[in-house]
């Protein structure tokens, strides 16, 4: 690679991880695993790199990147096999108002565990939709099928997430009362 590409690649990768990593996350929820989509995506981004600097929109390519590195992993039979049931304590920021604080973590952490209940492709449309603000046909566009498609998607993965929310939401709310 020449030395301006790989400069060029070095600054995108740079300003570019942060939010890769954040959008891995979504889709797996486990930060290890989003680090090694993302590192895993920059690599093949960087393979490409001659090709993809010159698109419109390389940010939407490596999206897209990262998607298909995500749903490839999915795929794999070793990755089926792992359990994630154990839960993570709560950090909590000494300068925030602790009622506030618990409230925002516990709807946080509620709506993810919910959101990796959601089956993945409908997962991937619900994060790129709703937490990385895309619109439908850029969603289309980053998945490569129709905006039907997506449309579909979304509906169906936000009643699939909704339904998860309540389901942990009168499960945690059992455990409380107890």
């Amino acid at each position: 690679m020449r030395k301006a590409d790989e400069q060029g690649f070095r600054e995108f990768a740079a300003s570019h991880a942060a939010s890769l990593r954040r959008t891995a996350y979504l889709f797996c929820g486990d930060w290890h695993t989003a680090e090694d989509l993302m590192q895993a995506s920059l690599m093949k981004m960087y393979l490409a790199w001659k090709r993809a600097k010159d698109l419109d929109n390389v940010t939407a390519y490596a999206r897209k990147v990262l998607l298909r590195t995500w749903l490839d992993e999915k795929r794999r039979p070793w990755r089926r096999a792992e359990q994630h049931d154990g839960e993570l304590p709560d950090t909590a920021d000494a300068t925030a108002d602790p009622d506030l604080t618990s409230s925002r973590l516990w709807a946080r952490e509620l709506v993810h565990a919910a959101l990796l209940q959601v089956p993945p492709r409908q997962r991937a449309v619900l994060v790129l939709r709703y937490f990385e603000d895309l619109s439908v046909a850029e969603v289309s566009v980053a998945m490569g099928c129709t905006e039907g498609t997506v449309k579909s998607q979304t509906a169906r993965g936000l009643v699939a997430l909704r339904a998860a929310v309540e389901k942990l939401d009168s499960s945690t709310a059992g455990r409380v009362a107890s």
